[in-house]
């Protein structure tokens, strides 16, 4: 019979969140960047300014 392998041990859990860590450092890059920012501050703008 195998062993009960339902959990995470803590090097998986060690990994997993150095992986969640760097996906989060490049999406704050890419949602900080120039083009993106400008994109959606036109989102929001013309969000705003919806005429009713």
């Amino acid at each position: 019979m195998g062993a009960d392998d339902r959990g995470m041990t803590t090097a998986e859990y060690a990994v997993g969140t150095l992986a969640a860590c760097a996906l989060a450092a490049v999406l704050y890059k890419v949602v900080t960047s120039g083009p993106v920012q400008a994109l959606l501050r036109s989102v929001i703008e013309r969000a705003i300014n919806v005429q009713f």
